[in-house]
C-alpha cells in the first residue's frame, strides 16, 4: 500500500472517529474505507503510536478519546473547509528550513496553496539571513507556495496580505490585538510574536510562484524567548491549541488572497493600516550602510513606506530595518 493511501485511510479513520463521542464498531469503519478488520487494527495502531489516545472495547468498537499536539496533515485538514490552501500538505516533524523545501517543491511544480510545515526547524531564516528560533512542538512553522496572477512588483503586497492574517487569526482564536511594524513583523505589547519571509521565483514580467513563510511563536515560555519577543501562551496566560490557531491562519490567508484577487490591492493596503504599528510614528529605517529618518506617513500600492524626511521631503523606502523612535 502506497503512502498516500495510508495517509487518507488515516485521516479518514480519524474523521470517523471525531464524528462519534460514542463507540463506533470496527466492523463498520472498516466497511466503510473496503479494508480488513486486520488492516483497520495496524492503522489504529500506528496513530496511536503518533499519540492518539483511542480506546478499543470487544462488542463496542473505538472510541477517540484525545489528539495530540501535533500539527499532522490530518488535524489540519479536519474541518479546515478551504477551497485551495494547504489542499496538499507536507508535515515534517523537524526540517532544516520549511523555506527551502517549499522552494524545491515550487520548481517541482507543486500546486497553489502547497503547505509545507514542521514541528522544529534546524535552519529556520527569516528576513536578511537571520536565523528564527523554532523550538518544537511550540510554535508554528510554516511555508506556503501560491501562485499569483500578479507583476513581480506587487509581490510585497502578499507579504502584506499575510501579515493582516495572522492579526486577524489571532485575534479570533486568542482575543488578543496583534500589530505590524513594517515591513513584515506582527507585534504584541510591542513584543514581536511572528516574522514573515516571502521569496519569489519570476521572470522579468512573471511571478512563477511565491512562498510565504511564517514562524509564529504559540506556546513558548518566556525563559526560551528573547528580550524583544514574546508568545502567544506568554500574553494570554493559558496554552493555545496550535491546530485550531493554524487552521484559523490559513483561512484567513485564502479569504484575503481572494478580496486581493477580486478587489486588488488596495483592499489589503486598507486592511493592513487598521493594524499598523509604524504609521504615525518617528522612525529610521537601515538599509546596508544607509538610513533614513523621518515620520512614517503611509505605504503605497508597492508596499512601500512613505516617510516625511525633516526637510519636507518624502522618501520611499522598499526595505529595511525598521527602528520606531516614538
Amino acid at each position: 500500500m502506497d503512502k498516500e493511501r495510508r495517509c487518507w485511510l488515516k485521516e479518514k479513520i480519524i474523521e470517523y472517529l471525531k464524528k462519534e463521542h460514542e463507540y463506533i464498531s470496527g466492523d463498520e469503519i472498516a466497511s466503510r474505507l473496503g479494508i480488513s478488520r486486520q488492516g483497520l487494527w495496524k492503522h489504529i495502531q500506528d496513530l496511536k503510536d503518533s499519540g492518539y489516545d483511542i480506546v478499543a472495547v470487544p462488542h463496542l468498537g473505538y472510541r477517540l478519546e484525545s489528539s495530540p499536539d501535533r500539527l499532522f496533515a490530518l488535524e489540519i485538514a479536519y474541518s479546515l473547509n478551504t477551497k485551495f490552501i494547504a489542499k496538499k500538505i507536507h508535515y515534517f516533524d523537524y526540517l532544516s528550513s520549511t523555506m527551502d523545501m517549499a522552494m524545491q517543491l515550487g520548481i517541482q511544480g507543486a500546486s497553489n496553496g502547497t503547505l509545507v510545515l514542521a514541528e522544529s526547524q534546524t535552519k529556520g531564516r527569516g528576513r536578511l539571513g537571520r536565523s528564527w528560533f523554532s523550538p518544537k512542538y511550540k510554535g508554528i512553522y510554516f511555508s506556503l507556495i501560491l501562485r499569483p496572477n500578479i507583476p513581480p512588483s506587487a509581490s510585497p503586497m502578499l507579504t502584506l496580505l499575510a501579515a493582516v492574517s495572522i492579526c486577524e487569526a489571532v485575534k479570533k482564536i486568542v482575543s488578543l490585538d496583534a500589530q505590524i511594524k513594517w515591513p513584515n513583523d506582527v507585534f504584541i505589547c510591542n513584543k514581536k510574536i511572528a516574522g514573515i519571509l516571502t521569496e519569489m521565483n519570476a521572470e522579468v514580467d512573471k511571478v512563477n510562484f511565491v512562498v510565504i513563510g511564517i514562524g509564529l511563536n504559540v506556546n513558548n515560555d518566556k525563559k526560551s524567548l528573547i528580550a524583544q519577543a514574546t508568545s502567544l501562551k506568554e500574553q494570554a496566560g493559558q496554552s493555545i491549541s496550535r491546530i485550531l490557531l493554524l487552521q484559523e491562519l490559513l483561512r484567513r490567508i485564502e479569504n484575503n488572497y481572494s478580496i486581493l484577487e477580486d478587489k486588488g490591492v488596495q483592499a489589503i493596503i486598507d486592511k493592513w493600516r487598521s493594524f499598523t504599528l509604524t504609521l504615525g510614528r518617528r522612525v529610521k529605517v537601515y538599509c546596508q550602510d544607509k538610513h533614513v529618518e523621518g515620520a512614517a506617513v503611509d505605504i503605497d500600492q508597492d508596499g512601500a513606506l512613505l516617510i516625511r524626511k525633516d526637510s519636507g521631503l518624502m522618501q520611499k523606502v522598499f526595505s529595511g530595518d525598521v527602528i520606531h523612535c516614538r
